[in-house]
């Protein structure tokens, strides 16, 4: 087919499945052996329309770094009464999906977009009757010169705020975020607030996209710098998201300058 992006690849791999399950392995990545089999065994012990899993990053052959969601291993859960499912890394490569999810419920990913996942994956969290969590990192995620964090195309960075004006009209639409209005508030400072405006001071302290941020989350999280899991960040993190309120972007460039020659 003529090429529409990766979203729109996983969309006719979804269509053509004949599985019960389905998982998206990007074009780079790799997988460990055992993966396929114990989530297979996974299955059969729950049932579950998702199950979540950890990955390791390999960067030049180093697998050292682990992210593993923590998520409760030992019963089956739903957003309803594991909110905080939606602070959970929303990659689509770190989860198996009953394929009924996606053809029940109408819900793809967007193509030829930066940030799919976010758009799509929260979504499905919030449709899934049931969902577990396995901390072992099956996938191997494979740094990449031309992924979203070392993309030098600073104005692509807007898209972040159309995933979200697409995420949180649907959760609107769907009479859902008043009630994760706390949760949605933390999943937008930390893909906004932080990660995007970090993104763009790197290349550019003055860029207007900054302020563009900033007001983005006074618009629909008014008192977003109370938010309740702020007390949850790591110490830089929150130095990060100090600064940032304070407009001190040149400081926090200058920081980070500084982080990486340290190589820390």
């Amino acid at each position: 087919k003529p090429n529409g992006g990766l979203g729109d690849a996983r969309n006719v791999g979804l269509e053509q499945a004949k599985g019960d399950y389905l998982v998206f392995i990007d074009s780079d990545d790799y997988i460990a052996p055992t993966m396929l089999q114990e989530l297979s065994e996974k299955i059969e012990e729950t049932q579950a329309d998702i199950i979540s899993f950890g990955f390791r990053v390999d960067n030049n052959g180093d697998t050292s770094e682990v992210y593993i969601d923590p998520l409760p291993e030992d019963h089956v859960f739903t957003l309803e009464s594991l909110p905080e499912l939606l602070l959970a890394l929303p990659n689509a490569w770190t989860r198996i999906y009953k394929r009924t999810l996606f053809m029940e419920t109408g819900i793809r990913y967007p193509g030829r977009v930066w940030y799919e996942d976010i758009r799509t994956t929260t979504k499905l969290f919030a449709k899934a009757g049931s969902i577990a969590a396995i901390h072992q990192p099956y996938y191997y995620y494979v740094v990449r010169e031309n992924s979203i964090t070392r993309n030098k195309n600073v104005a692509r960075n807007h898209e972040i705020i159309d995933a979200f004006d697409d995420l949180l009209g649907w959760y609107k639409q769907n009479g859902l975020f008043e009630r994760y209005r706390e949760q949605l508030c933390r999943l937008a400072i930390d893909h906004i607030f932080l990660a995007a405006s970090v993104r763009v001071l790197m290349t550019d302290p003055k860029h207007p996209l900054l302020k563009e941020f900033n007001q983005y989350l006074y618009r629909y999280f008014p008192h977003f710098e109370t938010n309740q899991y702020l007390a949850d960040l790591p110490k830089s993190k929150k130095l990060a998201f100090r600064l940032l309120l304070k407009k001190r972007y040149r400081t926090l460039h200058m920081l980070f300058l500084a982080k990486d020659k340290l190589g820390k």
